[in-house]
């Protein structure tokens, strides 16, 4: 029996990746009066449904995915949370 997920993916620069367009928005933001605006950087989010066995099976498919064409392992960390959609 399969079961359909939910995935929220959250994809960002590694710490140690230079981030120009963030580095952008907060100098934007700084020059807009927010002053206390420090260490923004820009990421991706995706979301998605897939069809799994089951959530250990949903985590391996989600992590996989990302692992290979979501996200570039070299330069960017990822994370994900899943939620099981109830059948109708």
């Amino acid at each position: 029996m399969s079961n359909q997920y939910h995935a929220r993916i959250y994809i960002t620069l590694r710490p140690s990746v230079l981030d120009p367009a963030g580095t952008a928005v907060e100098s934007g933001l700084k020059q807009m009066g927010y002053q206390g605006v420090t260490g923004v950087r820009i990421g991706k989010y995706i979301e998605l449904e897939l069809t799994a066995t089951d959530e250990t099976d949903a985590n391996t498919q989600l992590d996989t995915m990302c692992d290979r064409l979501l996200a570039n392992p070299v330069i960017e960390n990822y994370c994900f949370e899943i939620t099981q959609l109830v059948n109708s």
